[in-house]
């Protein structure tokens, strides 16, 4: 099968399209046949080598969509030829076969394409756990989500608004923030603009907001402390660097900062975040927006494209 492998950390151009054997399924796995992969952030940041030690060569990804292609022993509920998306992937979705553990691969509802099957796994898992179990996003709060024309952003708002929340999304571009405003959000803002945190204000009455999804956290967290409610909550999902932030601006609002990772999901919160996802596609509710499809061959140029900071949806390959 091709593959995508990496065998030492580097720029895109370190991701190599090769030849390797078909995986086989041990106890409790399943191959799925990859139809779609979905590229996320921080897939750039593993091949950098940002995080750390790695066994080389490896294959990336842990987002994909597809058909069940082999069954290892003990594994019942699932058939050959099932479709499925996967959230996690023991040998890497950038190929056309994937190692999954078969309670990482989720049933992909008929109303949806492999290539939105893609966009799920760590884009609408993240904007679940970031808005639900980490932020508590309460129906009649206003919230404000960073970066809300990208992968995780499109599905924050998404499920923001299903969930009864008000909600201000920003965006880099007019065709990012139209998207937004396309989603459902009531408020689409332009964060290159040196006003654009008292437009906030100004569309809170002055009050702020009650919670925060943040995706750069580097650039943005001491100002989101500023147009904060109090007793207000600030997610943080993604950060590419160190930042400063003023104390006395959580003292005064009674402010949490709360950070989150999908690796930390135990068990049960996994299993609740992917039902609901499940649900929301099948009733509807939650559409994955899909940006560009590339060649697995470009997954160089998909991670170029990835980290720009001007998306409008997801970017996935097809291998």
């Amino acid at each position: 099968m091709k593959v995508i492998r990496v065998h030492q950390f580097g720029e895109p151009d370190v991701l190599k399209l090769e030849e390797v054997p078909d995986p086989t399924p041990g106890a409790g796995q399943v191959v799925v046949r990859i139809r779609a992969v979905g590229v996320n952030p921080v897939e750039t940041y593993i091949r950098a080598g940002r995080y750390g030690p790695r066994q080389f060569p490896f294959t990336p990804g842990n987002d994909g969509a597809g058909i069940i292609e082999a069954l290892g022993p003990g594994v019942k509920q699932w058939n050959k030829g099932d479709r499925a998306y996967v959230a996690w992937s023991i040998s890497g979705t950038y190929a056309e076969l994937a190692l999954c553990d078969a309670k990482r691969v989720h049933r992909l509802p008929q109303n949806a394409s492999f290539e939105e099957g893609a966009a799920l796994g760590v884009p609408a898992a993240t904007a679940w756990r970031g808005l639900f179990q980490r932020g508590g996003g309460q129906r009649g709060e206003t919230m404000l989500i960073h970066g809300a024309s990208g992968g995780v952003g499109t599905m924050a708002v998404q499920l923001a608004r299903n969930a009864g929340l008000n909600v201000i999304g920003t965006a880099g571009s007019e065709k990012g923030r139209e998207l937004v405003r396309k989603l459902g959000a009531q408020h689409a803002l332009d964060h290159h603009s040196p006003d654009y945190l008292k437009e906030v204000m100004d569309l809170t009455q002055g009050k702020g907001v009650n919670l925060i999804l943040e995706m750069l956290a580097n650039v943005n967290l001491g100002k989101d402390l500023t147009v904060l409610a109090k007793f207000g909550r600030i997610v943080v999902i993604g950060s590419r660097g160190k930042t400063e932030i003023d104390p006395r601006d959580t003292m005064t609002r009674d402010a949490d900062i709360r950070g989150m990772t999908i690796l930390n999901l135990d068990d049960q919160d996994y299993e609740a975040i992917h039902v609901g996802i499940v649900a929301a596609v099948e009733k509807g509710r939650l559409k994955p927006i899909i940006q560009m499809k590339l060649p697995l061959a470009e997954a160089a140029r998909a991670h170029q494209l990835v980290l720009e900071g001007d998306s409008h949806g997801k970017i996935v390959l097809i291998p």
